[in-house]
């Protein structure tokens, strides 16, 4: 068995004397782990660094054995992500959430999505809307998605300014006034044509969002406890949005 195929390394585990056991998070076959023999040496190691996209080939007799793999450095990018916090604590964070989903399952939306955050992880400001967006992909792909194009009671699109925690779905302002104390917020940045950028409270309440469904629906069915590296991501990322210079100088995104 032989395949080929781009990879960005999300970990690397110690094996024997010289060897290492890499996992990568590939572009058509998922998360995939294989030997790497020699992987401790010099020449190897500045390549084995998580966030570093590679050419894998991996070979094996049989298509359930671990395997080795030949890695290729494509784009070298750890040593500029371990010059800011949002950065080395996010690396963590994704690889975290890439482990959620069954090992060698394809999902070549994460593998895009996580390739460009990877780029833009260096700019603080910004990596937290990236990061929770990655995050809703991943409780979509769970099959846990939130649906925040609609109010979940009314069916319109306007004044979304809830999310039912019991759904998952939008509610409009006016539905969900008799239940507000116990409706989680859905930030506007996160909404259907949204044009501006998140702003400190507003990613607050989005990472509080998508903590409690990753809490209700995998770590708490699971046994599983959230990852230190998220929350230093979280600190990192509201700490360097509330540095950053608001009012009529903060750009507008385009409606996607």
């Amino acid at each position: 068995m032989q395949w080929q195929d781009e990879g960005i390394i999300i970990g690397v585990k110690r094996h024997g004397e010289t060897s290492v056991i890499a996992e990568l998070m590939t572009r058509e076959r998922g998360r995939h782990l294989g030997l790497v023999r020699s992987g401790r040496s010099r020449t190897m190691q500045p390549v084995l660094q998580p966030g570093n996209r590679v050419e894998a080939v991996w070979r094996a007799r049989l298509d359930e054995h671990l395997g080795e793999f030949r890695l290729e450095p494509l784009q070298l990018r750890a040593a500029r992500l371990m010059e800011t916090a949002t950065a080395v604590y996010g690396v963590q964070a994704m690889g975290a959430l890439l482990r959620l989903l069954p090992e060698r399952d394809p999902h070549p939306h994460l593998f895009e999505a996580l390739d460009i955050i990877l780029d833009a992880l260096d700019n603080p400001a910004d990596a937290g809307e990236l990061f929770v967006r990655f995050e809703l992909a991943v409780l979509n792909d769970l099959g846990f998605g939130l649906d925040l194009s609609e109010c979940a009671a009314t069916g319109l699109r306007e004044e979304l300014i809830y999310v039912s925690p019991k759904s998952g779905r939008a509610v409009s302002r006016e539905a969900g006034a008799p239940y507000a104390d116990r409706m989680l917020a859905l930030p506007a940045f996160l909404g259907e044509g949204a044009v501006a950028a998140a702003d400190c409270d507003s990613l607050a309440a989005a990472f509080r969002l998508t903590a409690f469904f990753l809490h209700r629906h995998v770590y708490e069915p699971r046994g599983l406890t959230e990852q230190a590296a998220r929350e230093g991501f979280v600190q990192a990322a509201l700490k360097a949005l509330s540095q950053r210079p608001q009012g009529n100088g903060e750009p507008e995104r385009q409606a996607s």
